[in-house]
């Protein structure tokens, strides 16, 4: 018999939330640092837990959620810049973008469009996490998303925060 490989999107799926909320807080220090909120990894750790318990306090995220949110807009600026929204972005092949004519600039507009694509799942995702409803509409987009790694995050919060609600 053949052994299937086992599935990535599994793992994330049955993950600890915590654990997945920790990540996404550590794979964002360097941009959070740029706008002021500076994260270790145990201060990672502690808040991802708070999250998942629903008892982030104000203190903790008041800095933060100001950060994620102009990391959002700074995003969808990027991706506005193609006369692209998030969720279009996300359809949108890199060959489809106008303004390159070499492979360089192929490749700045791709990591470009990446980036920004990651920086608004990343910071909706802990947004929602975080209690602020005004980017539940933007991560209900992103949990449709079935074969994808970001889907299953904003699913996992999606239902976090529909169940306390």
């Amino acid at each position: 018999a053949t052994m299937l490989p086992p599935d990535p999107l599994a793992a994330y799926q049955n993950a600890p939330l915590a654990d997945l909320l920790a990540i996404l807080l550590r794979q964002f220090r360097r941009p959070l640092a740029n706008k002021g909120v500076n994260l270790s990894d145990a201060e990672a750790e502690t808040l991802a837990r708070a999250i998942e318990a629903g008892e982030a306090t104000p203190e903790q995220t008041a800095g933060l959620r100001g950060a994620l949110a102009a990391l959002v807009d700074e995003s969808e600026a990027v991706l506005g810049r193609w006369g692209l929204t998030f969720e279009e972005a996300l359809d949108t092949e890199i060959s489809g973008i106008p303004g390159w004519e070499t492979t360089a600039e192929f490749l700045e507009i791709a990591n470009e469009k990446t980036n920004a694509e990651l920086r608004i799942s990343t910071g909706v995702s802990l947004l929602v996490a975080l209690g602020d409803p005004r980017y539940l509409t933007r991560l209900r987009l992103l949990a449709r998303r079935v074969d994808d790694l970001d889907g299953v995050i904003a699913r996992r919060i999606v239902e976090m925060v529909e169940g306390r609600a």
